[in-house]
């Protein structure tokens, strides 16, 4: 699968097919679900993800408010070329900021999983949101890979981008492996659900994703980012899983400890796609925050 994912064909059976919709924003056509009624929340899923991430969290949270959860710029059903100015911290947050606006919402809680955590702290450092708008950040890539990784990942994600073979190499790979469940409880120390593996082998498949992903990890500056974090002044609660094998716990600590008066939360021993894993938990660890915003207060 070469192109962007197809909506008749990949998208066939996609999880909440029904509340999805396409949406032009920022030079895109994004692909967005929303349900449930009363004040918006906006769900931002991490790299190499879409959607799909949140389908056991969103049913829950529809009961009391409006969930939003759009497919990221380069990732699942968005569209958008994998290019610098595309694909880098800044530039998906002013997207996603776009997406905002096209909607006509005004997002009462920012929830991000990984790096859909820092794009949350990136909108809220840009004052897209109100300073009183709480900032949710599941399992969240807030810094630098440590040590020498920090300098060599991003570097071998460019020169991997660079090379146009190598996205379609890896969605080759993806397909002849098959199931994507060992290679996700290798790389992230999660057992997720089988509607959710059957969302990631598809998008494993296609190379067009597979690039977006290369594409975030190679023009992310989480120095610069990390640096920052000490300006944020929204509420911030920054929930991490013990068995996570993709993000240290200690980074997590150490973003927390930036954040003015943000709370940190653990999830016992889940992994990195611990919403997944536990979609009751993480509703009821969104509605902790969210609840003061949406009851008016």
């Amino acid at each position: 699968m070469s192109g962007a994912l197809r909506w008749d064909v990949e998208g066939r059976d996609w999880p909440h097919r029904g509340a999805s919709r396409f949406v032009e924003a920022d030079g895109l056509t994004w692909h967005v679900q929303q349900m449930g009624e009363g004040p918006p929340i906006l769900l931002l899923h991490g790299t190499g993800a879409s959607s799909h991430s949140w389908h056991r969290v969103t049913p829950l949270l529809a009961q009391n408010v409006t969930v939003i959860v759009p497919d990221l710029p380069l990732h699942g059903f968005t569209g958008g070329d994998p290019v610098s100015h595309r694909a880098s911290l800044p530039a998906m947050a002013r997207a996603v900021a776009a997406l905002v606006v096209a909607l006509g919402v005004e997002p009462t809680a920012l929830v991000g999983h990984s790096a859909g955590a820092a794009i949350a702290l990136q909108m809220a450092l840009d004052g897209v949101v109100d300073r009183r708008t709480p900032v949710v950040g599941f399992n969240p890539a807030l810094t630098p890979f440590p040590g020498a990784a920090a300098q060599i990942f991003p570097g071998m994600a460019k020169l991997l981008l660079l090379n146009p073979f190598v996205p379609k190499v890896f969605s080759g790979v993806s397909r002849l492996a098959g199931d994507p469940s060992r290679f996700l409880e290798r790389s992230t120390g999660s057992r997720t659900d089988p509607v959710s593996l059957r969302c990631y082998a598809r998008l494993f498949a296609s190379s067009h994703h597979t690039r977006g992903a290369l594409a975030m990890m190679a023009h992310w500056d989480l120095e610069a980012f990390s640096r920052r974090l000490g300006d944020v002044a929204n509420p911030v609660l920054l929930v991490h899983a013990r068995g996570d094998t993709a993000v240290p716990l200690g980074s997590v600590e150490a973003a927390a400890a930036r954040i003015p008066g943000a709370r940190l939360e653990l999830m016992g021993n889940l992994g990195h796609l611990a919403h997944e894993e536990a979609p009751d938990q993480a509703a009821a660890l969104i509605e902790s925050i969210a609840q003061p915003i949406s009851a008016g207060e």
